[in-house]
């Protein structure tokens, strides 16, 4: 049997034994575990890395874990520079017959420890299994044994379910935060990920939602009437600014004591360790539509039912009805 064919083997009878429980304990020390939800791409990692590393700037012990399978939560703290995932590292290692170690998947900037959960080949598995699977290494690897004063979870929000609901649904964390901006898709995440927060608060659950971080603030509002209509605050309004958007597209860190945008990051840092965790009020999805003018989504818009005529088209001929109709007497 060839390695790559043994490798392959190894790989599926590993995926295919069920996951343990995922571990619920109480960590060991007061440590603010704090997951992030938004939509991908509206800028969870550019508000992460920058807020973590202001954290650990202001003397906090800072641990930033990268729960989306793109495992690119990371890039911007280290450079463009992608490490290790604890999926592929634990893979790597089990086939050769080791154990993971710590100095295999976190690796430090300036007082930030940071790692990548990591995801599963395109086609070759779920993305939510590999985040439960994530966290059993994690729990290994002595996760609430952990000596830190914010643990911070990158989470994708466009699904809230399996994997990527953990945090909500097994109180993993004490606060939700969303990132979104002022457009429908990610206001729509951020409702979702509300939503999950009160059906599992009903449930007996304690996680609540912190506030809103609004990234690419335009100005236009929009996100700022969801966070009132919700009853969330917001944490943060990051503008849009060419000048964010060139040094975070060369991964460069903005949020430092002394860069012009330093006060703003030292605000959410503050901002994020003191809001306290909400029940939010999700809106329904006309009342979503409604944050935006009519001119802007088309919200005027009536619906028309379609007939049996409109899908049959040209070749629609109705036919007579054989029900037999009885005078009446």
């Amino acid at each position: 049997m060839s390695v790559s064919i043994f490798a392959d083997k190894k790989l599926r009878e590993e995926a295919a034994i069920e996951p343990d429980p995922v571990p619920v304990g109480e960590p060991t020390k007061e440590t603010q575990i704090i997951a992030i939800y938004g939509k991908g791409g509206i800028g969870k990692s550019f508000t992460l890395s920058n807020l973590s590393y202001m954290m650990a700037q202001l003397g906090k012990r800072v641990l930033l874990i990268g729960c989306d399978p793109k495992s690119d939560t990371t890039s911007l703290l280290f450079g463009g520079r992608s490490c290790p995932t604890i999926i592929e590292t634990s893979s790597k290692k089990k086939l050769a017959g080791e154990d993971v170690a710590i100095e295999d998947v976190c690796f430090k900037r300036d007082g930030v420890f940071a790692m990548e959960l990591g995801g599963p080949e395109v086609g070759r598995g779920c993305g939510g299994r590999g985040i439960i699977h994530g966290f059993e290494t994690l729990e290994k690897l002595g996760f609430h044994e952990w000596d830190f004063d914010y643990v911070l979870l990158d989470f994708l929000g466009d699904v809230v379910c399996g994997g990527f609901g953990l945090p909500i649904a097994r109180d993993m964390c004490q606060k939700v935060i969303v990132v979104a901006s002022n457009d429908m898709q990610s206001l729509y995440v951020a409702n979702n990920v509300c939503s999950a927060v009160e059906y599992f608060r009903k449930l007996g659950g304690n996680v609540g939602v912190a506030g809103m971080v609004v990234n690419k603030d335009d100005g236009t509002g929009e996100a700022a009437a969801f966070a009132k209509a919700v009853d969330i605050p917001i944490l943060s309004a990051i503008p849009a600014h060419e000048e964010i958007r060139r040094k975070s597209a060369n991964y460069q860190i903005i949020g430092k004591p002394d860069t012009s945008w330093g006060p703003m990051f030292e605000d959410l840092a503050v901002n994020v360790a003191e809001a306290p965790p909400l029940q939010p009020t999700p809106l329904t999805s006309d009342q979503l539509l409604g944050l935006f003018s009519p001119e802007e989504t088309g919200a005027d818009f009536d619906l028309q039912p379609a007939s049996v005529a409109d899908m049959r088209g040209a070749n629609f001929v109705e036919k007579q009805s054989l029900e037999v109709i009885y005078d009446e007497v």
